[in-house]
Formats: structure tokens, sequence, C-alpha cells
């Protein structure tokens, strides 16, 4: 144990004098903490303004006077997703999918309100999260400090020398190993604080235990891949291109044919496609502001049926409400075939795009992080599902005021003059259907669960490695 401490502070010795050491770490710490600044800063910039217009919209919406129900239906109401605690260090998909949802009768709208903007903010930078900074930058320093660990000893003859005082080759990577251990821990200290900083806005331990131990895991794994090459290869020059080349390929390059592939294999269909194709399944449902549509004539009999009368007229409800409340269900139950088709449409191409991860610990990395910060495509989907809930209730809330709140004479007659108006008014207390909504991120369990193949992947790529590693520690050779 002497010899490795020994052989791990004389490396850390090194790295000191070394300026390219230095100022190579100075700089990615910079670059962390100027991401981190402006992630947060933006983040808090966000959250005031969710907060002040999902208020502002709550009270709008209920501020309205006495009215038509339907007219309310038609008003609608936003929504805003409240992103979870740790996306503050890596907002994954949060930028590009949008922040709120309008909610209207008859029709399921996309979210809305993207950071499309946000570039020109940050000086086009919008992009470089502190995540980004570990997953891109976070190997290459780890390759600019250990890539000579064991070819320097070689080259400067002292190799021979250690391996002669009884020091075996795997006790040499084990010390500087344990070197690049502890710089790969001095790294990971700013993720400790965004954890921190994410406790302290509610995030759960495990889940920020488990994003700094992914984070580990992945480092990890390129300094174990810069000592193989370090104690195979002769060169510290041909090992610098050869683990820059790797890296290029694992980080940059695949990943982006990986993108391709996953589109081209799995596409999407477009929006103006799909809808061309839903309105003419909407139209079979008949049209809900038209009682007499004859889609509603076997809905009509069984009213009738219901309440045992002859006439709509005798109807103890509006029977136009009625109608409202049964042509928003299946019309919500079309919207929601294609929505879902939708959804497990992405989830395939998301799916293939991570089986990539097999080959680039970058998209195992890339999934996981954003899996474990609640900032992926389920978390997405789920206030998607979460929003279509709430319009649903709160549409069917206001057409059951329509039902029960307004005779059907009143309604029919709600346009032959003003007075007809005003009598086809309910009281402004009945649009207090709108629930309040809170989104909240999945358990660090679930996530955690979510992360459990991306995390597979890393470990796999870690076993192998490691065993790459332990090969060559007996083969080292002067």
């Amino acid at each position: 144990m002497k010899h490795l401490l020994l052989i791990a502070a004389g490396e850390w010795r090194y790295w000191v004098r070394s300026y390219l050491a230095l100022s190579g770490t100075a700089l990615f710490m910079v670059l962390l903490i100027v991401t981190s600044l402006l992630t947060g800063m933006h983040s808090e910039e966000q959250a005031h303004e969710r907060e002040h217009h999902q208020t502002e919209a709550e009270n709008t919406f209920l501020a309205q006077p006495d009215r038509h129900p339907h007219r309310m239906v038609h008003y609608g109401h936003y929504v805003f997703r409240t992103p979870a605690p740790l996306a503050l260090f890596d907002p994954g998909l949060d930028p590009v999918i949008g922040q709120s949802i309008f909610l209207e009768g008859h029709r399921q709208n996309s979210a809305m309100f993207a950071d499309s903007g946000s570039s020109a903010n940050v000086g086009g930078l919008s992009w470089l999260t502190p995540a980004m900074v570990y997953q891109l930058f976070g190997p290459l320093l780890v390759i600019l400090l250990g890539h000579g660990a064991i070819v320097r000893e070689r080259e400067a003859g002292t190799l021979a020398h250690l391996l002669a005082q009884g020091i075996s080759g795997r006790s040499l990577i084990a010390g500087k190993g344990l070197a690049l251990f502890c710089f790969i821990l001095l790294l990971l200290v700013p993720l400790l604080f965004s954890s921190l900083f994410a406790l302290s806005h509610g995030e759960e331990v495990f889940s920020a235990l488990s994003l700094m131990g992914v984070y580990l895991l992945y480092l990890l794994m390129w300094g174990i891949m810069t000592l193989f090459f370090s104690s195979i290869l002769q060169k510290r020059s041909t090992i610098l291109a050869s683990l820059t080349a790797l890296w290029l390929g694992l980080v940059l390059v695949l990943p982006s044919i990986a993108v391709s592939i996953a589109e081209r294999a799995v596409p999407l269909a477009g929006k103006i496609e799909t809808d061309l194709i839903m309105q003419a399944d909407i139209r079979k449902l008949g049209d809900g502001h038209k009682p007499n549509d004859p889609a509603f004539k076997q809905f009509r009999l069984n009213i009738l049926k219901q309440y045992k009368v002859e006439k709509i007229e005798d109807l103890p409800v509006n029977f136009r409400g009625l109608v409202a409340m049964n042509a928003e269900k299946n019309l919500t139950d079309v919207l929601n075939d294609y929505a879902y088709a939708r959804m497990k449409r992405e989830v395939e191409q998301a799916q293939r795009l991570s089986d990539y991860g097999w080959l680039s610990p970058q998209l195992a990395i890339a999934n996981a992080s954003r899996a474990i910060s609640g900032t992926d495509l389920e978390h997405y989907h789920r206030f998607l599902r979460e929003a279509e809930k709430l319009r649903f209730d709160f549409v069917q809330g206001l057409n059951n005021s329509h039902a029960e709140k307004l005779t059907y004479q009143d309604d029919m007659n709600r346009n032959r003059d003003d007075a007809s108006g005003l009598k086809a008014r309910v009281d402004a207390t009945s649009w207090e259907v709108l629930n309040v909504f809170e989104f909240q991120p999945a358990s660090a369990a679930d996530r955690l669960n979510n992360a459990s193949q991306a995390i597979l992947m890393l470990i796999i790529w870690f076993a192998f490695l490691l065993g790459a590693l332990l090969w060559s520690g007996r083969r080292i050779q002067p």
C-alpha cells in the first residue's frame, strides 16, 4: 500500500508542475462554473415567470363573469410544467419541448414556449450545460492528465528501475490509477454543489447520489481507458493521438450518426399528415355543437329511454349539454389514440437511439443523466398525459354545468334577444371546476429504474475496460 501511495503522490507532483495540466483543469472548472451560473440564473428566471403566468392564468379564468358555459370551454386555460430540481444541472429535453400547454375544448394542443431564443441570451452557448461539460470535456481532461502515466516512466528510463525494485506492472497501474481516481473525485466537486443546491430545493437524496455515481462511473471508465493505452503503446504522441481520435469517435461522431440512423429507422409522421388523417376520424363522430347531428340519433334515443320521456324538451337536464359531454368524451378517445400512438413511436425512436449506448458511452451517460434528473422523454410524456386529464376534467365539468344549470329551452333561445342571452348564462362559481395543476417529477426509485439500461451499459463498459487494463498490467516491460 505504501508503494501505491508513493506512486500516486509522484504523479500528483508531476501534474502540479505541468502548466498544461493546471491550465486544462482551470479551464474545465471555469467552464463548469460559468455554465452552472448561466443555467441557474435562467432556471430562476423561468421559475418566476412560470409562477407569475400560472397564477395570472388561474385568476383570469376564475374571474370571468357569468357566461354561457360552452364559451368557457373555448376560453381555455394555460398550465405550466415545473422542472425537477436536478434540471439545474442537466436540463435534458426541457429547453426544446416547451413548458406550457393551452387547454381548451375539442382539441389537444402541443407543449409550447420552448427556449428557442435562449441562445441569444447566453452568447449562442445555450446548449452548453454543466452536464454537457462533464460528458464532452471531462473525458478530454482525463486523457490530458493520464495519457503519459505509464509511458512516461518508460521514456524516462525509470520503468526498469521500478520493476527491478519488485513493483509489478499491476501495482504501478494501481498507483497511477489511484492518482487519477483522486483527480476525478476533484472534478466531481462542482456536481456535488449542484446536487446540494437541488437537495435544498426538494430533490431526493437518492437521486442526487445516483447522478453523482453515474458520472463517477463515466469518468472512471475514461480514466481506465487512458491508462490502458498508456500501458500498451510506446510513445506519448501516439497515445494522445489515439485517445483523441477515440474521443472524437465515441463522443462526437458516433452519437450524431446514431441520431440519424434512429430517425430513419423509426420515422415520425408530420403534424399536417397526422392531422389530416385524424380529422377524417373526427368527422365520423358528429359535431357536438349540433344536437340534431345524425351521429347522435342513437344517443338521443338512449337518453329518452333512460329518463322515460318522449321529447327532449321534457328531460330534467339540458340535452345540448349531454350531447356536449358525450361528444367531448368520444372526441377525447380519438385524440388520445393518436397522441398515445405518437408517444409510442417517440419512445421507440428514443429506445433505438439509446441502444447505441453499447457503442458510445456518451449516449449511455446522457440517457442516464436525463432519466435521473427528471428531464427525459418519459417525464415529458407524463406531463402531456396529466395536462390532458386536467383538460378533459375541466371541460366535462363545464359541460356538466351546461346540462344541469341551463334549461334546454333557454339554451335554444339564447340568440333571440339580449334578455334571452342573459338567461342562457350560468353563475361564475361554475368556473371553479378548474383544478390546481402541479407537475411533480417521478420518485427517485422510478427515475433510477428508467436509467437502469443506460447504467448497465456504463457498468459493462467499465468492466470490459478494467479487464483489459488488468491484462495489460501483466505485459508491462521496460
